[in-house]
Parts: structure tokens; sequence; C-alpha cells
């Protein structure tokens, strides 16, 4: 945690201090692709020219190269870097290397800027918010001797802490002068600052032990009520346990210990009160809840102080207790005030607390205790003392919410109606929260509207009895039983019924023959299936919603309106949830239980992504009215890392992919052209085993995981594909190496048969047994959570190019290591494994004869001849269909018709040089590209669906340091991990 008061000098700076750092990220990541992008395409028009050597390197004499080098001026590319890649290329090289960065948390972006790896807070007090309210001025000051070093207008310091929060979502806010008022022990000095979640506020230099209590463990199930006697006792125990802790606590210095045990302060909290609350059939955004976590939280305090008196009566006060007596006790008889529902008469105070409203709570006896805990713990206080200075806090709990089990953590709603679990062996299925269930038992509905109400939330797996599309209008089109079935198969996972309807499941004979759909369907990653067979947008989302899961009750049969309010969450569930927890319900509710903690609450305000910064403002303006003692906010997409939701514009739109090839340069349009080409090569479909030949390639990889030495031997078709793997760890027993060698074989015989890789990657990846742990001997892999998932990683990275599964991105390794033509002999085929990170030349050789050579060559004429054909064919047709639309103008496609055929047919002429080189060499077949092709597909399928299941999950995007997974989602200021628990903060 860093916090600088309002009134420092440096103010300004600091406030904008995360919001300029993640500038220089968005700069470094933009300008790191257009420079390479066009340094790339420079060097490529000095390579790709036919003409004498000295006029390639001249742009007056290379129209390529003249035009590469005013696209990269037009884009502000630096022309000291533009010369020195001419100069280069000059020398005789090919290709280069020019990094490029990403916008994730770890990357080397992030690294080289400062002010992103900690929490940022300002200290405010209210003599600067009542300037905001009334247009003042306001002085920064020096810290040694006071001196107005600045004065400006409150409200512009006011716009820039809400802007700065609105776009990168620090800094947070302690309201100083509140925190203060509430403090126990001002003897020994103000409080300045907090731990980085903001629960504990206290003096500098002391620590607390966190502990939390699951509240629905008290919830009496045949009563519908809470069991307060239980309550009660369960937070006695847990004040003597913490206050023993401090006794056998470590701390991290000197100084902490001493006044951790002078001052005694205890982290009492609970856990699961947005569980509770719906449940319980009550909003979260209610009077109702209000009340009840405000009662709550004045029992829980209220024992804790009490019975730290009682502890005080045989043990005595804690150390510093006689020169705070005075403040502590009038602390106490606030809170006692706050727990009686007063709205004056508060001592010392400059913004009172939100009161307990007792005609809120449904359950009366809850406000009765509350109201009989503050007068034990105030008079036994004066009586006694008390033995610790403070007592309770709110804490995020991560961790131990999973250990307990519970549905939300600290005072946070519930994040999603609809979880994802991850299975041991791969894989996740999706189950309804807990307190769905029990919500509508306690609101009336019996038990086959709860299973169907249930249903709808997650689906029912399969197409039986869905509407349009069911097994009954899939025969009428011309499926089979076989093929009904299969879809339902693979049903059962998926996340959208568009992702099952396709040649993976359902074969490319049948789609081909049957369906009548075309290879070039096929291989149109936007072709949708169900949309051919004739099935409206209507119809496809309707029995998306009975097959998957709407993953929110909006819309669910049986439920009354009146009710959804009791399954809001913080977000809106699913996609055609638009239901979500206000900003001011999260901040109502912290304001209930405020008055009634020791120290303060642990939690960030969730914003929409559509929030502005006058929302920022508000925010914080009725935090500071309604008495907390700290907040902060988090726009859903202010962090530069975190992924959005949906794309700005869709991808696949005509206008774009139009607008986007006009503005291309050469390079970018060759590229376009080429893949549409590859795309069109006819996809192969295994059916029976596809024996792989007797004397076969591949590598060997030794690696030790947790110790064990552990070897893997792939065996690969002449085309490089994976088609078997061997395993062998010489040193465990028989059982285990026999139960290995022989996993090894089925994954072999089922690669034979052509199950995809991916399949087996998505299977066992993130898979956790022994033996387990850091792993030694692989360039690419750290850390393995187990032998199948070292094994999976690796052949992932190897033959898929997942290097989103490697700790150490081996892509850009020996980027440089290209041929320049001359004495290097003709390529080898080898291993994908092997030669991973390793980029071939586009420019191959033959013997010891110049590249130029192999052109004239016999084996490269006909291959010339032939690709040529068909590259101009396609971008004769592409010119042609190009229809105007509504972005583009008629007169814009006829003048691209006209200006770009014969550039278009340029373009073809040197692809097709190339495609023909890379035959005559051995470097590239059809049989090649048509894998090329398939792999691409699949990949691009893959990753979307991963994307939709993360976005669905709630990920960051970041890694856990502890399981290395990347499972962490957003835990109030933390984050935690869904995989192991772990978490980045103090939950």
């Amino acid at each position: 945690m860093v916090v600088v008061d309002i009134d420092h000098p440096d103010i300004e700076e600091y406030i904008n201090w995360k919001v300029k750092e993640e500038q220089k990220v968005a700069a470094l990541v933009t300008g790191s692709k257009i420079v390479a992008k066009h340094l790339k395409a420079i060097m490529k028009a000095t390579v790709n020219c036919e003409g004498d050597n000295d006029d390639c390197f001249d742009p007056a004499k290379n129209p390529a190269l003249k035009r590469e080098i005013r696209a990269a001026k037009k884009d502000q590319v630096p022309e000291n870097y533009v010369q020195r890649v001419i100069q280069f290329a000059r020398q005789g090289y090919k290709d280069l290397e020019f990094k490029t960065y990403d916008t994730d948390w770890d990357s080397e972006a992030y690294l080289t800027v400062s002010g992103q790896n900690s929490n940022n807070s300002v200290s405010i007090k209210d003599d600067f918010l009542r300037a905001v309210e009334n247009d003042g001025d306001w002085n920064l000051t020096a810290r040694k001797d006071g001196k107005v070093i600045k004065t400006l207008k409150a409200r512009d310091l006011w716009e820039s802490i809400s802007y700065a929060a609105w776009a990168s979502a620090d800094p947070g806010l302690h309201f100083n002068t509140t925190m203060n008022d509430w403090h126990t022990s001002p003897a020994a000095g103000p409080i300045r600052a907090s731990n980085p979640c903001s629960e504990y506020m206290f003096l500098d230099d002391t620590a607390c032990n966190l502990a939390s209590l699951n509240l629905m463990t008290f919830k009496d199930a045949a009563m519908k009520r809470i069991n307060i006697a239980d309550y009660e006792h369960a937070v006695r125990l847990w004040t003597v346990v913490l206050e023993v802790s401090v006794m056998m606590a470590q701390f991290p210095s000197r100084r902490i210990a001493e006044l951790s045990y002078e001052y005694r302060t205890l982290g009492l909290g609970y856990a699961n009160i947005g569980g509770l609350l719906m449940s319980s059939g009550i909003p979260y955004d209610s009077d109702e809840a209000r009340a009840i976590a405000g009662s709550l939280t004045a029992i829980m305090t209220g024992i804790a102080y009490a019975t730290s008196a009682e502890m005080a009566s045989e043990l005595g006060t804690f150390p510093m207790f006689k020169p705070n007596r005075e403040n502590m006790l009038r602390v106490i008889r606030n809170h006692r005030r706050a727990a009686y529902g007063e709205t004056s008469g508060y001592e010392s105070l400059s913004v009172s607390p939100v009161a307990l409203i007792h005609s809120d709570n449904p359950d009366q006896d809850l406000v009765a205790h509350a109201k009989a805990a503050w007068d034990r713990a105030l008079e036994l206080g004066e009586k006694h003392g008390y033995r610790n200075a403070q007592a309770t806090v709110i804490a995020p709990t991560g961790t131990i919410g999973l250990v307990m089990d519970c549905d939300t953590t600290g005072i946070e709603p519930d994040f999603a109606l609809v979880k994802f679990k991850k299975l041991a062996g791969g894989g996740y299925f999706k189950i309804i929260n807990r307190a769905v269930p029990e919500a509508l038992r306690t609101l009336g509905y019996s038990e086959s509207q709860i299973a169907e109400i249930e249903a709808y939330a997650v689906g029912h797996g399969n197409l039986n009895q869905a509407p349009a599309i069911n097994p009954s209008t899939l025969k009428a089109k011309g499926f089979t039983a076989e093929k009904v079935d299969a879809v339902n198969a693979a049903l059962k996972s998926a996340f959208d019924i568009k992702f099952v309807f396709n040649q993976w499941t359902l074969g490319a004979d049948f789609l081909k023959g049957t369906l009548k759909v075309s290879d070039e369907q096929m291989a149109d990653m936007s072709f949708n299936l169900l949309d051919h067979l004739g099935f409206s947008k209507k119809d496809i989302e309707a029995a998306n919603i009975h097959v998957c899961g709407a993953m929110t009750l909006e819309g669910a049969p049986f439920l009354k309106q009146e009710h959804l309010a009791v399954f809001d969450c913080a977000n809106p569930c699913g996609k055609i949830g638009k239901r979500y927890l206000s900003v001011e319900s999260h901040i109502r509710m912290m304001a209930a239980a405020q008055p009634f903690i020791s120290g303060a609450i642990s939690k960030t305000i969730n914003m929409a992504n559509e929030a502005t910064v006058e929302d920022c403002k508000n925010a914080y303006m009725l935090s500071w009215k309604l008495g907390l003692k700290a907040n902060a906010l988090y726009r859903d997409g202010s962090k530069l890392s975190q992924p959005l939701n949906a794309s700005l514009i869709e991808d696949d739109s005509d206008e774009d992919a139009l607008e986007e090839f006009l503005q291309a340069p050469a390079a970018a349009q060759a590229v376009t052209i080429t893949e549409k080409i590859v795309e069109r090569v006819i996809e192969k479909v295994i059916r029976t085993q596809e024996k792989l030949p007797s004397r076969r390639k591949g590598y060997t990889q030794k690696a030790k995981i947790g110790g064990h030495t552990i070897f893997l031997r792939t065996g690969e078709y002449d085309d490089g594909r994976l088609g078997e793997i061997f395993l062998d760890m010489n040193k465990e027993g028989s059982a285990l190496r026999a139960f290995i060698n022989n996993f090894a074989i089925s994954v072999s015989l089922g690669l034979q048969y052509g199950v995809p890789l991916e399949e087996y990657v998505d299977a066992f990846t993130f898979t956790k047994f022994e033996p387990a742990g850091i792993v030694t001997g692989n360039d690419a892999i750290k850390n393995a959570t187990s032998i199948l998932d070292y094994v999976f990683r690796e052949l992932a990275i190897s033959y898929l190019g997942r290097h989103d599964l490697a700790h150490v991105d081996t892509s850009d390794f020996n980027n440089t290591a290209l041929g320049r033509g001359v004495s290097e002999g003709k390529a080898d085929v080898v291993s994908k494994g092997l030669t991973r990170g390793y980029k071939p030349t586009l420019v191959p050789t033959s013997g010891d004869r110049p590249a130029a050579d192999v052109k004239g060559s016999a084996t490269a004429a006909p291959a010339r001849a032939a690709s040529l054909a068909t590259v101009t064919a396609f971008a004769g047709n592409t010119v042609r269909k190009l229809e105007p639309t509504g972005a583009v103008s008629t007169s814009e496609v006829v003048a691209f018709k006209r200006d770009y055929e014969e550039r278009a047919k340029e373009l073809a002429e040197e692809i097709a040089e190339e495609l023909a080189d890379e035959t005559a060499t051995g470097l590239f077949t059809d049989k090649a590209a048509s894998d090329a092709a398939t792999a691409k597909t699949e990949a691009k399928k893959l990753e979307s669906e991963r994307r939709a299941r993360s976005i669905m999950q709630g990920y960051t995007g970041n890694m856990c340091t502890e399981c290395q997974n990347f499972t962490m989602v957003r835990n109030g200021t933390c984050e935690k991990c869904d995989t192991c628990g772990a978490t980045s903060g103090c939950s």
C-alpha cells in the first residue's frame, strides 16, 4: 500500500502516476508492433527484388521499397531505423529481429514501467472534501515547515482523482478524518495508512492476525433464521484464540513485535453474507439486508469487546490502555449509540455514521442482541478496561473462504449465479450457486419448479425437447440417429451449440454429402452450419439457452418478477442478463456495517465499463458522507492488461475486411491472398488408422519433474504431424513405469486414429498429482502440476505452437538463423519439436547454387506455372467479387477494381514464385498446406472457445504464483486463484 496525503506537494504527479505509466505500456506495445511490421516489410521489399543488386536498395529504382518507406514514414517510424534496415539487407541478410511487446500483466512492457505493483491511495481530510463542495482553493504544503508550495482549485484535484480511478482503478481513498475519529489509541499518534486491502487501520508498525466466521453455518435451516447463541459463542471463542495468537505470532521486525504486543489488535470478521442473504430470499440491495448486516456486525464486535474486557479482568489491559482510556471509551459509546439507532449525540465525530434502523430488520432478536452486546461491552470496559485496542475487521477472505466452503467472500455479494467447477481429469462442469435453490424454497417454489428454473440457468445439456432445433427438426434436415447422438454427446460440455455443429463432430463427408457444405465453407471460420441449415438467429439463441443455459434467472419459467432482485449479482449474468447491483448498493451495504467495525472493510466497488468519471466522483463522495473509512473503485476494462468482454467492432464484417485490404501495404495484401489460397486446399479427414512409416523422425526430451527424471520420445509422420509418443521413468517402480508406458501407447493409438492432439492437451494439462513441481532440462516449461501436465504442455508447444502454455516463450528464439542462399545445402525436413523456436527462411537454397538459380530448375518451372495460375485466378475472383457496402461506396469499389487489378496480378506472381520455390526445394507441399490450414482452423476454434469460457468464469488473465494456472479472479482489492485458492493479497 502506498499512501500520499492530499496536501502533499507531489500529489498531482502521484495521482496520475499509474495512468501515465500504463500509457507507456500502450505506447510500447503499439509502437513495437508498428515498427516491426514496417521494418520487416522494408526488408522483404529488398529481398524480393529481381533487379540488379544495387538497384534493389535504391528507393528510386525499387518501387516496392519506396512504397514501404513512405508507409513507414506515415506511421512515424524513425528514419534512422529505416536506413539501418536497408543497410542490413545490403549486407546479405534476409530477415531481422525486432522485439515486440504485449499487454500481459507479467510481460516485459509492464516490467519496464513503474507504479504497477502496488495499491495506491490518497489520504483525504474533511477540509478538502468541503472545499470541493464549496469550490474552494486548496494548498499544497511542505512536509517539514508547512510552507505553502502551491495553491489550486480543490475541484481540479478532485477531477484528477476521479479520472485516474476511472482510467486505471487507482488511487483509492482513505478518509483520514473519519479514520481518526474512530481511533481507539490516538495518544500514540494518528492513523496514517492501512494494509494493502485497507481493512486493518491502526498505528504504524503494528499488525494483527485475521480470522473470519462463515455466516451460513449459523443459519438454522428449520427455523430459517440465525442461531444467535451459536454465533455469539463462536465470536467469544475466536476472540480468545486471536488473543492467544498475539503471544504466539512471529513478526518481521522488532519494532512491529513490540507495538503489536503493546496494543494487541485483533482481526475477527465474517464471510458469506451475500450467500446468507440470497438463501434467505432477501435482496442484497434492500433495507432488510442492510439491517441484518448491521445487526450481525454489531453483535460480533460488541461480543468481541465484551470478551476482551473479561480477559482484561483476569490478565490486565493492553499495556497502552491507560493513556488511551477516555478515547477508547468514547469510541465504544459511539458504537453503542449506532447500535441503538441514534442519529445524534455522537462524541467528536465529523461525519455521523449510518445507525442501525431497527424497524427494517425482519428478525428483531438480532436487534435486541446487538444492543445487549454493546451494553455489556461498555459496562465491562468501564470496569476492567480492554485487553485489545481493536477487535474486528472485514477482510477479503479469499483463501479461507474456499477452505470454509463459502459461496461469497467478506461482505461481497455473489459474483455469478452459475459456477464452473474444474474436474480433476480436465474440463469443467456447470453448477448452480447453492444459495439459489435454497432461496427458491424460501420464496415458496415447488421442487419441480425449482428444477425447471435450475435447468434454465445451467442448461439441459442436450437437444431433447429443445425449441426449434431438436432431434425431429435435425432428422428432417438429413441427420441420422447416430449424428444426433454425436451432437448430444458433445453438447454436455459445450459453451455454445454453434461450437458443436462442425466438421469435427459430424465429419466432413456428412457435411459435404448430406448437408451440401462446400470445402470453402468448411474452411471459413465464420461459417455457421445452423444458419446454413435454415435455422434463424432467434431459433439458434432459443436452442442455445435450452442446451447450454442462460447463466441467469432472468426469463426463467415460473420465477416471479418481484423475486428477481434476490438473485442480483455484482455483474450481469450470462449473455442475456441485464440486472446487476448498482454502485450505490455496494456503498450502502458497507455503510451499514462500518459503524460496528473496529477497523475497516476490504472491498472494491465494481463499476460497469460504461461508468463515467462523474460516476466515480459521486461514488467517492457518497462513501465519505455515509461514514466509510476507505473505498476503492474498479471500472470493468480500466486495466490495460484486462481482456475486453467483447470486440469493439466485429472482426468478420465485410466492410472491415474490404477497407483493411484496401489500406494494407503490399506485404499485408500478399499475406491475405496467400492465406485465402491455403484455406482452399482440400482437407484430408482420417477415419482409419494411419500407420507411421517404419523409419520415422522425432525427438527425445529429457527433463526432471520434482526430482524425477522422465524421457519423452516422439514419432512423426513425414509431414511433421505427431503420430506416437513414448514415456519412460527409468528409476520408478514397475507398476508406475508400466502405467506410464501403456498410457503413452493409448495416446499414440488415438493420434493414429485421428484424435486431435488439442483434445489431449485440453484434457491433461493442469491435472494435479505427484510427481509435480519444478521442471529442469526444458527450455520452455519451468513448473508442472503433474507428469501428464508436463508431457502435454511440451507436445502442445512443439506441435501446436501453444506458447500460452509455456513459462518461457521460445517462439522468438534464434529468429535470425536464416540462410543467405550460398553453400548451405538443401534444407532437411526435421522434427518440429527439435526445431522449436527456429524460423526457416522464405528464400530456399539448393546445393551450392545461389537461390536465384533455383527458379530456373526443371522442378521449379511447372510448379511456378501451376501456382501462378491458382493465385492469379484467385486474385481475379477476389477483385471481381468486391461489391459496394454501407461503409464503402460504389465509386470506391470501381476505383479499387481498376487501380488494383494489375497490382493484384503482380502480387500473385510474387506469391506464386515463392510457392514454386518452396515446392521445388521440398519446403512446401499441398499436403503441408492442407495440414497447415486444418491446424489453423482448429486453433482458431479452440481459441474462441477458451476466450468465451475465460470471460464467463471471470478470469483476469493473470497467472497464479502458487500453481502457475491462469485462473485468477478478482476478489475485493486482490485476486484469488480458482484452482488452488491462493490470493494476491492479505485474505
